[in-house]
């Protein structure tokens, strides 16, 4: 099984797939705070009121991410599964209102933990700030794993 095989690398020893895993939800975590606390140094529509609520809301996006993925990736694999056009459609549309009113749900559930020491504001409620920021994550994160992979070629 993949999970319990011990992957070996001649710089840092051997380690599992859990270990590797670890890591890689550090890193990510370590990126989006990055990139909140650059937001709310630059960006007058983010506060944030401490270091330590953006390491723990940087946690809690990152966790309420991958669920999304997670889910976007099973809804859309359930309907590329069958044929015809109304499971493209609907494919799209469910795939699109997932990612977007996730944004919305994950959005109230950071205002309902945090309450007023984050705050996204701007055009409609905060809600553009927010989507600004997550797709600046997302992007940072993929070209980072894009060097990642590049480098191991």
């Amino acid at each position: 099984m993949i999970k319990d095989k011990i992957l070996e690398n001649n710089y840092v020893g051997k380690y599992t797939r859990h270990q590797q895993l670890f890591f890689e939800y550090i890193f990510l975590i370590l990126v989006d705070l990055t990139i909140l606390n650059l937001f709310a140094e630059y960006f007058p529509n983010v506060f944030i009121e401490s270091f330590s609520i953006s390491l723990l809301v940087a946690i809690m996006l990152q966790f309420m991410l991958k669920f999304t993925m997670t889910l976007e990736h099973k809804v859309s694999a359930y309907f590329k599964k069958q044929d015809g056009k109304k499971a493209k459609v609907l494919r799209f549309f469910s795939v699109w209102a997932i990612l977007f009113f996730s944004k919305l749900l994950i959005l109230e559930a950071i205002s309902f933990v945090f309450e007023n020491s984050i705050v996204f504001s701007g055009r409609v409620h905060g809600l553009i700030s927010f989507i600004v920021v997550i797709i600046s994550m997302i992007v940072t994160e993929q070209i980072l794993r894009y060097i990642y992979k590049s480098l191991g070629r």
